[in-house]
């Protein structure tokens, strides 16, 4: 059994790597994903053309983008990154919990009344760093409600590559094997 497949979810969930024939499905969740964004008040993190299906694609390519699935169906999808992340290397406003190695969540999008998927990708990518970062639009208060409720910490302000602020959070396991997180 590998790592991935002992990875434990709540009943009738399971995380798979995307492949290349998945790309269509990736996009349609990232669609979906962008719908309930602007339904809740989140219009500016994801305009019309992003993320663009390059940046999938290439996230399939390196083996970083995942699926969610909820019995047997795809309900979600999100891209988990070893960085370092370069428009992590600055931040305002406050400053990392550490320096160490870290791995990234990314693109996280969920199919329409699909709800509580972060918990489970943290638990899934928790398998595998002891160090987990993400960023989030001013404007995205569900995802930050899930990065507080799962014990991330709010660090301060990173700038993406075309300026734009997002709201930096990391979230560090001391054992890896338990929710024991600072």
């Amino acid at each position: 059994m590998t790592k991935e497949s002992a990875v434990k979810l709540p009943a009738g969930r399971t995380v798979r790597r995307a492949v290349k024939d998945d790309l269509p499905l990736v996009m349609r969740l990232i669609q979906q994903g962008r719908a309930k964004m602007i339904a809740a008040g989140n219009p500016h993190q994801w305009p019309p053309a992003y993320p663009p299906v390059e940046k999938i694609a290439e996230d399939i390519a390196r083996g970083s983008s995942y699926l969610l699935y909820e019995d047997g169906l795809p309900v979600a999808t999100f891209a988990f990154l070893l960085g370092p992340d370069p428009t992590y290397s600055h931040i305002e406003g406050g400053s990392w919990l550490d320096d160490r190695p870290y791995h990234v969540i990314h693109r996280v999008a969920s199919a329409e009344g699909v709800h509580g998927i972060m918990a489970d990708i943290v638990s899934y990518c928790s398998a595998f760093t002891s160090s987990i970062r993400v960023d989030t639009h001013a404007d995205n208060r569900p995802m930050q409600a899930a990065l507080s409720r799962l014990g991330f910490v709010y660090c301060g302000v990173i700038r993406l590559e075309n300026g734009d602020g997002r709201r930096a959070y990391q979230r560090i396991c001391v054992q890896m094997e338990k929710s024991c997180c600072v």
